[in-house]
């Protein structure tokens, strides 16, 4: 008989309602695959369990023990052995009774103390938001599971019992613990490879969160069934026969894809029901690896393959560990259908992830490519500046729609859509990651930025004088090149203001007559969260605060009445320098200070500049006229007098320019013919208006200085497909 096309997603609602499971039953679960677990232990902890959880209920009105000992029993549905269904047993005790680490240590050993504690939330996080105590607790769960797999297992477990009594709890946490379980929990279910605990926890939030999407995929699927009640069984049948007649022994059933992973795909490609071609797939299981391919060819030479939609996983496995060859083919009927091909094997680890491969046993832990990304995660734990972005990198991380590349040596790298050599670089390690200068794809130099495609050979460049760049940020797409990067600016920044916000503050107290130093500051430190006195100068230097700010603080009598002459001083030069000192591209500044030019102005050599201090980025180069100064008229503190260094016209800078150019063939040639003899290179070209006759163009050209622009727009406007030309001030 053929399977039912929308089978339970691993448990049916009426186990929910099924009667606690008793001592003696969770014994016989775990004795029937493991005959030689410690029963005297689990009866204790039975016992145990319910004795401490006695007189606590939940929201449901059950008696709270039940939780536990349902968790209890879906571990056994994962065959785990003794010491994680005692944890499980265990796992609310710690947090939720007088229990102590020590006591589960001395009753139940060594083993299952450290899960517990793994398990064990923090305690207490005072006055802090509801998102950093999910992140700050989901940090700890990741450094215990990083440990032993086994916590996230029984964390799995934990949640899903909870999704499954969702309906009990207020409306308002019902979509938070939705949320959460499809941010997090299915994530790292589909990361270890547990298809069927992924699909039911998504199942459930996706009916929480989204209602009326679910219950309208549902009754498409339940028109599909009624529509397809007849025609699945012949597909089934004949796929069946085809493997028969070319002696391939098989075992076909057919399925349709979870709600949620409709609805997903249904967003991401824009698409409506009727035009997602994967709804229905129909499976072949077979002996060995070889049969697969035979079974492949027997399905590409009889029905015609749908383009774009072969993957072959078996050869390049997913992360998790998942193998199948996957293939669209117009089957039996004329019926769009995927067909997935793979072993029994292969199905068991699709379907059952690493629980299908348990080796826990003498106590060897289980190893394998599923775990790199528990340590890809534990990099980006100690790159994040706070637990908040640790957890906004680490959904970049798990969400797992992927490209597969390779190195030079021929490893495989996965990778999320979207990746580009950066990304690539950070993923095979940090060190690579940071000192990368360059990449070729497919044996050709390509862009950094450049996005990677499934099967791209790509070699990373390195350089040892290399750093990450802020730009960086900008394009990456995984968590773990994004917490580097950020590591890397934050703390070159930090510098930075340290350096600019003491040089700030010595000047100011010099200028006032009064004494500045650490003593003076250490009694003021508490009027701005600063724990050290670094932090203070890093808060002026970055502009959260002025240095009178800070001033007042220290001398709360002081009388501000050298106003005037203080103005005048903070826009004479702060910095002097040694004469012997090297030239810098800009004069006035701290050597390997954080310099930005306004892309207001575009200033270049030649001009006069003034810089201003810029909250998070260092100081930002204007013209001496842009418009945009006019917001910092009332901060004087943060203009800097600057200029350019000696060698500033060797570097290339970008200018933009207004051009109006004729609306005929061969114009916008001509005019980067005359850009081009100038010695000049476009960087980028904008269409601001399109007239009948004419185009109005901003282009951006990178030149040396003034001069070199001025030279640029003489030769443009002397060209008779140019009516005006001038220097654009403005974005």
């Amino acid at each position: 008989m053929a399977e039912r096309l929308y089978s339970a997603i691993f448990y049916s609602k009426k186990d929910f309602k099924q009667k606690m499971l008793r001592q003696y039953e969770l014994v016989d679960l775990v004795k029937s695959y493991d005959p030689d677990a410690d029963e005297d232990a689990l009866n204790k902890a039975y016992v145990f369990a319910m004795k401490k959880h006695s007189g606590q209920f939940r929201t449901s009105g059950d008696p709270y023990y039940s939780h536990p000992i349902e968790v209890a029993g879906i571990l056994t549905k994962f065959r785990l052995d003794s010491a994680s269904i005692i944890a499980g047993l265990l796992h609310d005790t710690v947090e939720d009774t007088d229990t102590t680490i020590d006591e589960v240590r001395n009753l139940f050993g060594d083993q299952v103390a450290t899960l517990v504690d793994g398990l064990t939330k923090l305690a207490t996080i005072e006055q802090k938001s509801g998102s950093l105590k999910q992140a700050e607790n989901f940090r700890k769960l990741l450094l215990a599971m990083s440990d032993d797999i086994r916590v996230l297992l029984i964390k799995l477990a934990d949640r899903l019992h909870n999704m499954r009594t969702l309906h009990y709890c207020p409306e308002d946490k019902r979509a938070r613990i939705a949320k959460e379980t499809l941010d997090i929990y299915a994530p790292l279910a589909e990361r270890i490879g547990m298809q069927e605990v992924k699909d039911e926890l998504e199942e459930i939030a996706f009916a929480e969160l989204y209602k009326e999407a679910h219950d309208s995929i549902i009754a498409r699927l339940n028109f599909l069934r009624e529509q397809g009640s007849n025609i699945i069984p012949q597909i089934i049948a004949a796929l069946e026969k085809d493997m028969s007649d070319n002696g391939i022994e098989a075992t076909v059933t057919g399925r349709e894809k979870a709600p949620y992973s409709i609805w997903r795909k249904m967003q991401q490609k824009n698409a409506s029901f009727e035009q997602l071609s994967d709804i229905m797939a129909f499976r072949i299981c077979v002996e060995d690896i070889a049969s697969c391919y035979q079974a492949l060819g027997v399905i590409h030479s009889k029905y015609h393959m749908v383009p774009r939609r072969f993957k072959d996983y078996i050869s390049t496995p997913k992360p998790n560990g998942y193998q199948s060859i996957h293939t669209g083919v117009i089957g039996p009927l004329d019926t769009r259908i995927e067909v997935q091909i793979r072993t029994y094997q292969m199905h068991e680890v699709a379907e059952k992830g690493v629980a299908a491969h348990w080796a826990y046993k003498q106590g060897q832990k289980a190893e394998g490519m599923s775990f790199r990304w528990i340590r890809e995660l534990l990099e980006i734990l100690e790159q994040a500046a706070n637990p908040e972005e640790f957890l906004e990198n680490t959904k970049l991380e798990m969400y797992n729609d992927q490209v597969f590349c390779f190195t030079p040596k021929g490893d495989l790298i996965g990778l999320p859509r979207g990746s580009t050599p950066v990304d690539f670089a950070y993923a095979v390690h940090s060190r690579v990651g940071d000192t990368c200068v360059g990449a070729k794809v497919n044996g050709e130099i390509a862009p950094l930025r450049t996005v990677l495609q499934n099967g791209d050979q790509v070699d990373i460049m390195t350089s040892k004088s290399q750093h990450p760049s802020v730009e960086w940020d900008r394009f990456v797409v995984t968590g773990k090149a994004k917490a580097a990067i950020r590591r890397y600016v934050r703390a070159t920044k930090r510098e930075q203001f340290v350096t600019l916000g003491k040089e700030i503050l010595e000047r100011l107290f010099k200028t006032e007559n009064l004494e500045f130093s650490d003593k003076v500051l250490v009694g003021v430190m508490q009027n701005f969260s600063a724990e050290t006195i670094e932090d203070i100068f890093a808060k002026v230097g970055e502009g959260l605060i002025t240095g009178w700010d800070v001033l007042r603080a220290c001398y709360p009598a002081y009388k501000q009445s050298k106003m005037g002459k203080m103005v005048e001083t903070l826009k004479a030069p702060l910095f002097k320098r040694k004469k012997k000192a090297p030239a810098l591209k800009i004069k006035g500044l701290i050597e390997g200070m954080a310099v930005n030019f306004g892309k207001c102005c575009h200033p270049l050599p030649g001009d006069r500049i003034v810089g201003i201090v810029t909250t998070g980025k260092g100081v930002t180069v204007h013209k001496i006229d842009c418009k945009m100064l006019s917001k910092f008229k009332d901060t004087p503190e943060r203009w800097l007098d600057i200029d350019w260094g000696e060698d500033a016209k060797a570097e290339v800078h970008t200018a933009r320019i207004k051009v109006m150019l004729s609306n005929e063939p061969g114009a916008l040639g001509d005019l980067s013919n005359l850009i081009a003899k100038e010695g000049a290179n476009i960087s980028n070209l904008n269409i601001a208006n399109r007239l009948l006759n004419y185009f109005e163009l901003l282009i951006d050209v990178e030149v040396n200085d003034v001069e070199h622009l001025n030279h640029i727009i003489a030769s443009l406007k002397s060209s008779k497909v140019v009516r005006s030309v001038s220097r654009a001030l403005e974005a």
